[in-house]
């Protein structure tokens, strides 16, 4: 008459799945972040194009660059889910998801931004 919790077997199991959920969690989180790099990466380069084809339509009247606005505008919003999904993911609080969304709107504030965000994700999940 042997006691489950008492069986070497038993308490093997649950670690096995513990140390399992971790990795998965850690792997995700990678995924997240790499996700959420590449858009910030995008977003940040299509703004730029996008200040340059307005200083182009409002400088020298060249209106055949319309087509930017609204790559850039599905880019950012890709951006968003991204920034959004590795918020949840990492559990940042609604102001530094907030924050990390609206840096895709200022030119060069994604770059800056991102290279801050990852050193902390980096820093707090060893990924």
């Amino acid at each position: 008459m042997t006691d489950r919790a008492e069986s070497p077997a038993a308490d093997a199991a649950p670690a096995e799945t513990t140390t399992d959920v971790a990795a998965v969690d850690n792997s995700k989180i990678k995924g997240a972040l790499l996700r959420y790099r590449v858009m910030a990466w995008a977003t940040g380069i299509w703004l730029l194009v996008l200040c340059t084809e307005l200083i182009v339509r409002y400088g020298a009247d060249v209106n055949s660059f319309k087509w930017v606005e609204f790559v850039h505008g599905w880019v950012y919003f890709v951006y968003l889910l991204m920034a959004i999904d590795l918020a949840i993911r990492v559990r940042w609080s609604p102001v530094k998801a907030v924050l990390t969304a609206l840096a895709g709107t200022i030119p060069f504030l994604s770059f800056y931004v991102e290279h801050i965000r990852t050193q902390e994700v980096k820093q707090q999940f060893d990924v």
